[in-house]
Order: structure tokens, then C-alpha cells, then sequence
């Protein structure tokens, strides 16, 4: 009787202040994505299923005397976090901002970090990471390297140029930005999302 093979274990990173703030830019204080069903949509038309979520954010600090737009920012803000707390299996780390620079501290290390470390742990096969900063190169380079398959996703608005090249990227489109222009050495893929299943209308 053959051995049934073993499934290979698929992990979604995601850069979650980037994420925030290019679904901010596109939909504005009025609305925000779910994450939950913003997760399920990307996992039915790419037809994968992620076994574990690693999100990754800082709060925007408040500051005492705050304007009715910033205010406006930090509900939305909240509130589109709070829908990635309440996703099944996701682990939300929370990083800190910076009191003097009010600059993100922790979060895109300890990114980097887990990549490589579960990596070498071999707690996954294939990693998607969900982010428009190429920032993470090295530490997609090294999970390569130890042998696991990485893929990327951005929103249509925030796309890690330098990724496209090395990684096949899915570019997650609402339509809300110019037609995206591909070349042939791009490993790219224009996956469209129906925006009335995923958005949130506060």
C-alpha cells in the first residue's frame, strides 16, 4: 500500500503596516478591508490554503490634540486590525512606534526574522509573503536557499518591483489604480478580487 504524502505546509507573512496603509490609500476612511474574507477570496482564487498567518503591525501612536482626519485614520485603523485579530489561525504581533520619531521599531526584523528562523526549523515548505517593500530580500533569499518555495502578494498600489523579477508575485487587483503593465521577465500575476465581498463600510 503506498504512504500517503504529507502536505506540505503553507505560510502567509505579512507586512502589516505596509498592508494597512496601501489598502488605506485605495479605499480611505470610509471603508477597509475584512481581513478574514480578504484571506479567504485570495485563497479560493489562487486556490491554496494557508495553514498559518503571521501578521505583523504597529498602532499609529495618538497624539493629545488629534484632528478630526487623524482621528478618522486611527478608528479605521483599529478596526481593520481588530478584523486580522479575529482571523483563524493568525498570530498578530504588535510592534511599538518610536516617542521621539514616532518610526516603527521591531516589526520588519522580527519579520525577517521568523522567516528565516521557522525556515530553519522547518516549520513550512512554501511561504507567500504579503508585502510591497523589497526590503525582505534577504531573508526570502535564505529561505531559498533552505530549500522553500516562496511566492509573493501585493495590493495593486504597493508593488515590490525588485520581488517580480525572482519570485512569482500575485498582484491583488480592486481596479482602482492605471492598467499594470508587465514585461516578459516579470513573474507576475494579476489576480482580481471582488471589492463588495472583502470591504468593510464603517
Amino acid at each position: 500500500m503506498k504512504k500517503k504524502e504529507k502536505r506540505r505546509a503553507l505560510y502567509l507573512f505579512v507586512d502589516g503596516t505596509n498592508l494597512y496603509a496601501a489598502q488605506y490609500e485605495l479605499f480611505g476612511p470610509k471603508e477597509y478591508l475584512n481581513f478574514s474574507e480578504f484571506i479567504k477570496e485570495i485563497q479560493r482564487k489562487i486556490k491554496i490554503k494557508f495553514d498559518k498567518i503571521y501578521f505583523y503591525a504597529s498602532y499609529s501612536p495618538k497624539s493629545k490634540q488629534s484632528t478630526k482626519k487623524q482621528r478618522a485614520y486611527l478608528k479605521n485603523e483599529a478596526l481593520f486590525y481588530r478584523s486580522v485579530k479575529e482571523t483563524k489561525n493568525t498570530v498578530f504581533f504588535k510592534g511599538y512606534r518610536s516617542k521621539t520619531s514616532g518610526k516603527e521599531k521591531e516589526v520588519d526584523v522580527k519579520l525577517a526574522v521568523d522567516i528565516v528562523d521557522f525556515a530553519h526549523l522547518d516549520k513550512y515548505d512554501n511561504l507567500f509573503l504579503l508585502s510591497g517593500d523589497a526590503d525582505f530580500m534577504h531573508a526570502l533569499t535564505k529561505a531559498v536557499k533552505l530549500k522553500k518555495k516562496v511566492a509573493i502578494l501585493a495590493l495593486e498600489n504597493r508593488i515590490p518591483n525588485r520581488f517580480v523579477y525572482f519570485y512569482k508575485t500575485f498582484i491583488l487587483k480592486f481596479d482602482l489604480v492605471e492598467e499594470i503593465k508587465i514585461n516578459k521577465k516579470q513573474r507576475i500575476k494579476i489576480v482580481c478580487l471582488k471589492r463588495s465581498k472583502i470591504i468593510k463600510t464603517l
